[in-house]
C-alpha cells in the first residue's frame, strides 16, 4: 500500500460555528476554505463510505454529520463518485484527517470539497449533536465563522427554506439525455432512468445485468418513452417528494404498460402515483446497517438508507398494494408492491453504495419481471 500526503498546503484552522433553530450551537474549525452555508442538520451513522455520502444527490441541501469519530484518512478516488459533483452543504465530522493512504486516490477529502465549494467542518462534538437530533428531529442550521454575531446567524437562519415543500429533485435532474450501455454481458434490456437524482451505482447494477440506461430528466413525458423500454427506473433523489409533480403523469402511464422500479425517492413517488401520501420522519434514516425485515421470508437485510421522508401505509387500500419489507428498528414501510401490475420499489438502497450488498436480490427481480413482460408481449 502506498502511503500518500495530502495535496492541501497546511493551513492554520479558522474557527467555526454551527448553530441550530433550536437556539443551540456548537464549535468547531473549518477544514476547508472558511464560508457561510445554511441547510437542514442529520447525521450519517456509516463507518465508511464518507466519499459515497459526499457525492450522493439525495443530500441536496442538507448538512450531514458523520457520526464516525475520523474522517478524510482513505482521500478521494475519482471513479468511485455516485455522481458528478456533491450536492450537500456541509461535511461535518469530529476529526478531518488529511494525510490519506490509498494508492487508489488522487485528492484529500478537503481538496475535494474545496474544489466544489463545499464546506467541511471540523472539532464538532458530533455524539452530542447526534443525540440532540435524535430528540429532538431534524433541525434547521448554520455554519459561519466563530465570531458571525448571534442576531446576524439568527436572521440566516430564519431566512433558509424548509426542507418540506421543496423540490429539490428537479433541481438535481439531468437537463439533457445520456447513455450507460449494457456491461459484462450483451444488451438485454433497455432501460428509463428517470433522473431526479440517480447514484451511478443503481446505473452500474443494471448495466452488469445486460441493460443499457438511458437517464432522462425528470421533466421527460410519457410519449418521449413510450414503445421505447422494456421497463422504467425511478431513481433516488433529494427532498419531499410531494412537490415532485411533473413525473407523476408519467408513472401513472407506464402502469401496466412496461414493469416500473422504484428506489427511495423512487418509491415515494410511485406510492404518490398510485394515489397514496408520504410524510416527513422526525430525523430520517442515514446509514448503512439498518435492519430490514422481508415479510414474505422473514429475511432480514442490513440495508443502505438515506431518505428524510416516508409512504403513510394506510394511504392505499390493501387490495391495489401489499407492503413487502419493514424497517425493524422504528416498523416503517421499506418496500411494497402492485398486486396486478409489474410495479415494486423499495425505500432503500439496494445498490449498496455504501453499504453492504444484502439487497442486490431487487435488481434480478427487476430483470425477471422484464423477461417476463416482453414474453407476454410477443405472445
Amino acid at each position: 500500500m502506498t502511503t500518500k500526503s495530502p495535496t492541501m498546503t497546511t493551513k492554520s484552522p479558522t474557527p467555526c460555528i454551527l448553530a441550530l433553530s433550536d437556539g443551540s450551537t456548537f464549535r468547531g474549525f473549518f477544514f476547508t476554505r472558511p464560508g457561510v452555508r445554511t441547510g437542514e442538520v442529520v447525521f450519517n451513522t456509516a463507518l465508511s463510505g464518507y466519499q459515497e455520502v459526499v457525492t450522493d444527490p439525495s443530500y441536496m441541501g442538507q448538512m450531514v454529520v458523520m457520526t464516525y469519530p475520523m474522517i478524510g484518512s482513505y482521500g478521494v478516488v475519482p471513479s468511485d463518485h455516485e455522481s458528478s459533483k456533491p450536492r450537500l452543504h456541509v461535511l461535518i465530522c469530529k476529526e478531518y484527517i488529511p494525510f490519506y493512504s490509498n494508492w487508489r486516490a488522487t485528492h484529500s477529502l478537503g481538496d475535494y470539497l474545496d474544489s466544489e465549494g463545499v464546506i467541511g467542518i471540523e472539532g464538532i462534538d458530533t455524539r452530542t449533536l447526534t443525540r440532540r437530533l435524535r430528540d429532538h428531529g431534524a433541525l434547521k442550521g448554520v455554519v459561519a465563522p466563530a465570531d458571525t454575531h448571534p442576531d446576524t446567524l439568527a436572521g440566516w437562519l430564519a431566512d433558509a427554506p424548509d426542507m418540506t415543500g421543496q423540490n429539490l429533485a428537479d433541481r438535481v435532474s439531468v437537463t439533457s439525455a445520456y447513455t450507460v450501455p449494457a456491461s459484462g454481458a450483451s444488451e438485454q434490456f433497455r432501460v428509463a432512468v428517470i433522473d431526479t437524482g440517480v447514484k451511478q451505482t443503481i446505473l452500474t447494477q443494471l448495466a452488469q445485468r445486460g441493460c443499457t440506461c438511458d437517464v432522462l430528466p425528470s421533466s421527460t413525458q410519457w410519449a418521449a418513452i413510450q414503445g421505447r423500454y422494456d421497463g422504467l427506473m425511478l431513481a433516488n433523489g433529494p427532498g419531499d417528494p410531494a412537490p415532485v409533480t411533473g413525473v407523476l403523469a408519467l408513472i401513472q402511464a407506464a402502469l401496466g404498460n412496461m414493469p416500473v422500479f422504484g428506489i427511495c425517492l423512487g418509491h415515494q413517488l410511485l406510492w404518490r402515483a398510485l394515489g397514496g401520501q408520504t410524510y416527513k420522519l422526525k430525523f430520517g434514516h442515514h446509514a448503512v446497517n439498518h435492519p430490514v425485515k422481508q415479510l414474505a421470508t422473514g429475511r432480514v437485510e442490513i440495508t443502505s438508507q438515506n431518505h428524510g421522508f416516508c409512504i403513510d401505509p394506510t394511504s392505499l387500500p390493501g387490495d391495489k398494494v401489499a407492503i413487502t419489507h419493514v424497517n425493524l428498528n422504528d416498523q416503517t414501510p421499506e418496500g411494497f408492491r402492485h398486486l396486478t401490475l409489474p410495479a415494486f420499489s423499495v425505500q432503500y438502497h439496494p445498490e449498496s453504495a455504501p453499504g453492504p450488498h444484502d439487497s442486490g436480490y431487487l435488481f434480478d427481480e427487476f430483470v425477471a419481471l422484464m423477461a417476463t413482460h416482453r414474453a407476454k408481449e410477443q405472445a
